[in-house]
């Protein structure tokens, strides 16, 4: 049952959440700032694609451990304007070169890796020096009140939610990692439960 839920109906309910209209908001402001050589973790069923500036990609590698989200993105990487690779394998370990990447881009996926840490050393190696990270992650609410149920919510959520962790510090970790956060901006979203909407959006170096 947990490999039919994972395959089938978790890319359906994920593709769903991630086109609401405040996530799109988020996405139209974030994608078109990548430029050069660009990779994308957990590009899953490609729907930032469309959103790349065509005048500053010079080409696309995208990668997610999820198969059926990849057929999906093939789908949607045709006529881009800019070559697009689309790959099955773990952040946690890039099939790239060091210093491969101008501009590296995340939504909605350091909340479900398996290896913070890890996925952050990873971007750091296969990034040129001086690139950029844009991100857009949900993760640890600013308010006590609202911490405290997303770590309880969170051992169960994340089993149906594909890994989604609901109490991951964003900027903590990246921080911590070693990365110059550039620009940011935190808030809970307009749509959704405060506990799965606290937002961080921006680039880090």
């Amino acid at each position: 049952m947990g490999d039919l839920w994972d395959r089938h109906a978790l890319p359906r309910l994920v593709e769903l959440a991630c086109r609401s209209h405040a996530i799109l908001d988020e996405r139209r402001r974030c994608i078109p700032l990548a430029a050069g050589d660009v990779l994308e973790i957990g590009v899953g069923s490609g729907l930032n694609l469309s959103l790349y500036d065509a005048a500053q990609v010079r080409s696309l590698e995208g990668i997610d451990v999820s198969e059926p989200l990849l057929a999906r993105a093939r789908l949607r990487a045709a006529g881009l304007g800019f070559p697009v690779e689309l790959v099955s394998a773990p952040a946690e370990a890039l099939p790239y070169d060091a210093a491969r990447f101008d501009s590296v881009v995340m939504t909605y996926t350091f909340c479900s890796v398996g290896d913070p840490a890890a996925v952050l050393r990873e971007i750091r190696r296969v990034t040129k020096p001086g690139g950029t990270l844009h991100f857009i992650e949900h993760g640890l609410a600013p308010d006590p009140s609202v911490q405290i149920w997303q770590r309880r919510i969170t051992p169960t959520w994340r089993r149906v939610g594909g890994n989604c962790h609901l109490d991951r510090d964003v900027k903590t970790a990246l921080e911590k990692a070693g990365y110059e956060i550039t620009r940011l901006r935190s808030a809970y979203a307009e749509e959704g439960l405060r506990l799965l909407s606290y937002t961080h959006e921006g680039e880090a170096r």
